[in-house]
């Protein structure tokens, strides 16, 4: 695919809101953007889920879900963008839900839903879907260790591959795929130094593989 001159959009959290780079400038979406001509929109927002929440969570903009936030992005786009879940994983109360739940509070019924909007709203559009990093801790059963016990990230990355699959949609598979894992001491001070955020060269290898999964579309 020729990326010169195209529209992308990038929904997702806190990775996408440029957290753990040094600068704003530096999240992954932007350095993609400067590297290719790609005119490039962020939607990412620290904290966010993809499934909606019953229960009001202690930081309000968390409870800015991936559905709601889409409905409020440019109507115009040639490539979409999704990469989201880890919060799900993290600190998400929301069942999981069903392959065919329909619902914005369950995870899978929540995906669904997004997925459908996008496909209704952007039917000539090439979307994509971007799994999970690897994190520290990412096997505990309760997230960040606060919520009702659950599946380990895996799970969540599994279930965003299935949903993919059900909707025909691309999947560029960071948790499989990316090489950045933070159990390995020199890639997690390399890349990921917290242990989920990447760091400038974290965002610049991300800009480079999203670069080269577009390129051969």
């Amino acid at each position: 695919m020729e990326l010169k001159g195209k529209k992308a959009l990038f929904l997702g959290d806190s990775i996408t809101e440029g957290v753990g780079a040094s600068k704003p400038e530096n999240a992954f979406w932007q350095v993609l953007g400067r590297n290719t001509g790609l005119e490039v929109k962020g939607y990412g927002v620290g904290g966010t889920r993809i499934a909606r929440q019953t229960q009001k969570s202690g930081n309000p903009r968390w409870d800015l879900d991936f559905n709601l936030r889409a409905a409020e992005m440019d109507k115009e786009a040639d490539i979409i963008c999704v990469f989201g879940g880890t919060n799900d994983y993290g600190h998400g109360f929301a069942p999981i839900g069903t392959d065919n739940d329909t619902s914005v509070y369950t995870f899978l019924g929540a995906v669904n839903t997004l997925f459908t909007y996008l496909q209704s709203t952007y039917p000539d559009a090439f979307i994509f879907v971007m799994t999970p990093l690897h994190r520290l801790r990412e096997n505990n059963l309760r997230g960040d260790g606060y919520k009702p016990q659950g599946l380990p990230l895996s799970g969540y990355v599994d279930l965003i591959r299935k949903a993919a699959e059900r909707f025909s949609l691309p999947v560029l598979d960071l948790y499989r795929d990316s090489g950045i894992n933070p159990n390995i001491d020199a890639i997690k001070q390399k890349y990921l130094p917290d242990g989920l955020h990447p760091s400038d060269l974290g965002h610049a290898k991300l800009a480079k593989m999203i670069e080269a999964f577009l390129r051969c579309r």
